[in-house]
């Protein structure tokens, strides 16, 4: 497995942890050394004192599952091999001594230079980490006299049995294609043609059926209202469906008796097409009310499947024929309409996708995910606003609500070499932008950061972290705390 990072701290590591209950008990005052390693699975935070030919030396191998969680390895079997001109020392921890630490003690057989190998195994995966270069000394006066200088004396501690406490993760900062970004303010609608109104096909009093609530799902043909002429003296629906049966039926039995009377040559053809006009424009009369009638009035159906989006009368209240009665929404697709600056406009064509944020979840989404186009955007400024509005049609997964407001970050020319982070990473003080770079195990600085755009989730650096460093994604604020209460728990680390 690739390494991804290799950090080698001496003394100064070693004086901040003194402080919180490390044990660091060296009979040759040997200061103890510290690396932290990355694989593409797990991170190793390691603590040594300089190993010496026939001095057994101890090892507190801290090791962290990375991915999401980043927690400890609570579970599995660790074998370290020091392997130095041929010659290896090796040993074994079949379990942690506390979740995420392994404590393993070897002797040295061999001086010179070699590499330290840490096999991970465990019942979800394996996994092998080695540190190269690692000098093994002939005596103790020899590793005296290469004992480094202090560093890093001034970096933050934040221990890993804090880290592995809460939500923590860190995220190594890369240069990648990068958009500039407009960022703006949005809303979600509904597409057209993905809803239709519900309209009331007679003149009544309107009754609602059970599956006119609002957010209900409802099939094409599912009955939402009945129109009933109760008492109205006027308008009655009942009223006029009698009406219009009996004149379909008069109508029909005088078209029924002129077609005889034709055949005897008692009235003319003429007489005939007459009546049989009657009869038709009485049968459609008929037919439209009659359609969804019955004794409790006109029946009023869903035009398409889909949800109940809107109710727009109430229960018991008179309307005419034609009146808007409620509104189905399909919710397949939806409209994203974002508002931009005049100053914009020449940056409208080039724009193909954007991100925008859950109100309420702060989710962010991307146009793509959704299958997401331009399909317009303006050509035109309304002079009553400075904003141009750009619109994307995008599927609905069902979580997305029309009418929603929304953050919009329209992606427009790449950069091709951005220094990107997450913008997780970000603490903001007074104005002012800072994150915590991961120098060690267990050691952080805060830095200054100049920014420049972000998409919502990825944010471009200026300046103040360099390619590859690590930088906290999650769990800054935390670190922050800690800094500020002073508590750093003791957890007796032994050398």
């Amino acid at each position: 497995m690739p390494l991804v990072i290799v950090l080698t701290m001496l003394s100064g590591c070693v004086q901040n942890h003194g402080e919180h209950g490390h044990s660091h008990d060296s009979p040759a005052g040997l200061e103890p050394l510290a690396y932290t390693v990355y694989t593409q699975r797990t991170e190793l935070f390691v603590e040594f004192k300089p190993l010496v030919v026939g001095k057994e030396s101890k090892f507190a191998a801290h090791f962290t599952v990375l991915g999401e969680t980043f927690k400890a390895l609570t579970e599995g079997t660790i074998n370290l091999s020091l392997i130095v001109d041929g010659q290896t020392a090796s040993a074994e921890a079949a379990e942690p001594s506390s979740p995420g630490i392994f404590r393993l003690a070897l002797t040295p057989k061999q001086a010179g230079t070699g590499k330290l190998v840490f096999l991970i195994n465990t019942k979800a995966y394996s996994d092998t980490i080695v540190i190269e270069n690692i000098t093994v000394y002939a005596d103790d006066k020899t590793a005296m006299e290469s004992d480094a200088d202090e560093a890093g004396a001034n970096d933050v501690v934040y221990l890993k049995e804090q880290a592995w406490k809460v939500a923590f993760a860190n995220t190594p900062v890369l240069k990648q294609p990068f958009h500039n970004v407009i960022t703006t303010s949005g809303k979600i609608l509904a597409a057209p043609g993905d809803e239709m109104t519900v309209t009331a096909s007679a003149s009544g009093i309107v009754l609602f059926a059970g599956t006119s609530i609002i957010g209900t799902s409802i099939s094409q043909g599912s009955g939402m209202f009945t129109i009933s002429g109760g008492n109205l003296a006027e308008g009655n629906i009942d009223a006029n469906y009698k009406q219009l049966k009996a004149d379909y039926d008069k109508a029909k039995a005088d078209y029924d008796r002129a077609k005889e009377l034709v055949k005897d040559k008692i009235i003319s053809e003429k007489e005939l097409l007459e009546t049989k006009t009657r009869f038709d424009n009485a049968q459609t009369a008929f037919n439209a009310i009659a359609k969804n009638y019955s004794s409790k009035g006109q029946s009023v159906s869903a035009p398409m499947s889909g949800y109940v989006k809107n109710i727009l009368v109430s229960e018991g209240q008179y309307v005419a024929a034609g009146t808007p009665l409620a509104t189905i929404s399909q919710n397949k697709k939806l409209l994203l309409q974002a508002n931009v600056s005049q100053r914009y406009f020449s940056m409208l064509p080039t724009i193909k996708s954007a991100n925008f944020k859950e109100i309420g979840t702060g989710n962010i989404l991307n146009t793509a995910d959704f299958q997401g186009r331009v399909v317009s955007y303006g050509k035109t400024a309304d002079p009553e606003t400075p904003f141009i509005p750009i619109t994307f049609e995008i599927n609905n997964t069902g979580n997305l609500i029309p009418g929603s407001l929304t953050e919009v970050y329209l992606k427009t020319s790449v950069i091709p070499d951005a220094l990107v982070m997450p913008a997780t990473s970000l603490l903001e003080e007074q104005g002012h932008f800072f994150v915590y770079v991961q120098t060690g195990g267990e050691s952080f600085q805060k830095r200054e950061v100049t920014l420049g755009g972000t998409d919502g989730i990825n944010v471009q650096i200026l300046s103040g972290v360099a390619e590859g460093e690590r930088v906290v994604s999650t769990g800054a604020y935390q670190i922050k705390l800690s800094t500020a209460s002073g508590a750093i728990p003791a957890h007796g680390h032994e050398h």
